[in-house]
């Protein structure tokens, strides 16, 4: 700016900054994120999407895990479809899961859980949320091994009933000690869901950061066996 006498002044803002620096701030906004990190995190997803080709990335873990939160954030930062096997199991009886296991019992509930995960893996590249107990039945772990590689967000029991033992619609919780249910499920199917490709340890982090951890342990996973492999332990740190 001109002064009237002739002399050049800068120009500030309130704060007491000058008015260029409104421009840093227009390019915080619209660039929150840097572009080479924009760019690592394209061919991260690239990467991971070669090596799926058209299997599909399934979460197992137990009630309260953060199976659907998390697999929501990773299909989004892969470009790809997300499913909710519970969801689509209420869409095909046109019921919701409680009244499935109130008016035709787990068997039938399981039975249906099976038959919606073997046509949801015939869609991918995706990623599929499944109930706790999905990854239990031999059938499924053997369509989801074939079509599929099978994450296990595995949590800690007093976390896992912190975030469930306000929620009324576990019908596997329905009983006069569900704190012990949970634990008794627990014990029987961390075994199982140790088969699983890969575990992630939950940690008492945002969803957003456990989903960029879950991506980068499934890249080191494809790069280390981009065929068919065996199990991975991908430690995040501590569980929660």
């Amino acid at each position: 700016m001109v002064h009237p006498r002739g002399r050049t002044r800068e120009v500030r803002r309130r704060d007491g900054r000058p008015a260029d620096d409104d421009r840093e701030d227009r390019r915080a906004v619209t660039d929150p994120m840097p572009s080479e990190t924009k760019r690592g995190d394209a061919a991260r997803a690239r990467r991971i999407l070669s090596a799926l080709g058209d299997r599909s990335i399934v979460f197992v873990g137990m009630m309260g895990a953060g199976k659907t939160t998390i697999g929501r954030r990773v299909a989004s930062r892969l470009d790809v479809p997300f499913a909710d096997v519970d969801v689509e199991i209420e869409k095909a009886a046109a019921k919701t899961i409680p009244e499935i296991f109130a008016e035709h019992g787990e068997t039938y509930f399981r039975d249906g859980e099976r038959r919606v995960i073997a046509r949801l893996l015939g869609d991918g590249p995706q990623v599929l949320a499944t109930g706790g107990g999905a990854f239990m039945n031999a059938e499924t772990r053997a369509a989801i091994a074939a079509r599929a590689v099978s994450v296990w967000i595995a949590a800690d029991p007093d976390v896992l009933w912190a975030r469930v033992r306000a929620k009324s619609h576990r019908p596997l919780l329905q009983t006069p000690d569900p704190e012990g249910t949970l634990r008794r499920l627990v014990g029987e199917r961390y075994p199982v869901y140790a088969l699983a490709d890969l575990t992630v340890k939950s940690r008492d982090v945002s969803k957003d950061v456990m989903a960029e951890e879950i991506l980068g342990a499934l890249d080191r996973h494809f790069a280390a066996a981009p065929a068919h492999a065996g199990p991975t332990r991908a430690a995040s740190g501590d569980p929660t």
